[in-house]
């Protein structure tokens, strides 16, 4: 199984001793376990959102102080979510500091887009959540399947994506900027559209890492686990869907 979500993968249910199966014995992983799991850390990313989104001043100059959050959470966030990716066990403590920290990040950068596009947060917010019931119904009832050859295509598009972005930070350290990619013309409007696409197809892969998680008998800890990676999905499209609506609204 592959996952273009690098805290989503195959590897995770084995056993690095035996490459066995590691199965809970007293509790599992179940499917109404994730679910609330990953309920508990959207409520926790909502509340600090909300609590740096209240100390953010939202100008028509920009958004003033939003500076600290937004350094803070992406800098906590990442060091977090690398925790929880290679000590998945410990899931059940760094990804709710990492919904915590995260919250702040998105709140942060939400006040900024908000400062520019005002009403683009709540577009960015309905449609996150719209894609991800739909690909949930999608997903359940069978009209999109997880096949390798799908899985394949999609980890393939998003390592491409995170290749370009990872290029793109190290070029503008040296003020360069890849061109038409980040401008809000037909080409980088384009851009946006697919990175969308494949963000969302990316939850797809997560439905499928849960289900067979729960197949598996995967440890308890993993309904953590699989939350906090469902987790990062829905950050990216998310953060993702503010850059395409910003591009569309700049050529009003």
């Amino acid at each position: 199984m592959r996952s273009g979500n690098p805290a989503l993968k195959e590897s995770t249910f084995l056993d690095l001793g035996s490459g066995a199966v590691v199965r809970g014995s007293d509790q599992a992983m179940t499917l109404n376990g994730t679910v609330n799991k990953t309920g508990i850390l959207l409520l926790l990313t909502v509340l600090t959102a909300s609590f740096a989104w209240s100390q953010i001043q939202i100008t028509p100059q920009g958004a003033v102080g939003a500076a600290p959050y937004l350094l803070g959470g992406a800098i906590g966030g990442l060091i977090l979510a690398l925790i929880t990716s290679f000590k998945h066990a410990w899931a059940p403590v760094t990804a709710p500091l990492y919904a915590l920290v995260e919250g702040f990040f998105l709140g942060a950068i939400s006040s900024m887009f908000e400062a520019r596009f005002p009403g683009i947060v709540i577009q960015a917010v309905m449609l996150t959540f719209g894609t991800l019931f739909a690909l949930l119904f999608a997903y359940r009832s069978g009209l999109i399947k997880a096949t390798e050859n799908f899985k394949l295509g999609v980890a393939a598009a998003t390592g491409g994506i995170f290749l370009i972005y990872l290029v793109s930070m190290v070029l503008r350290l040296f003020n360069i900027n890849i061109p038409y990619i980040h401008e809000s013309g037909i080409v980088g409007i384009g851009f946006s559209l697919f990175v969308v696409v494949v963000a969302a197809l990316n939850l797809v892969l997560d439905f499928d890492f849960i289900e067979t998680g729960v197949e598996r008998g995967a440890p308890k800890h993993m309904e953590w686990y699989a939350a906090f990676g469902l987790m990062v999905t829905l950050v990216w499209l998310y953060v993702e869907f503010l850059r395409l609506l910003s591009k569309l609204q700049s050529r009003n």
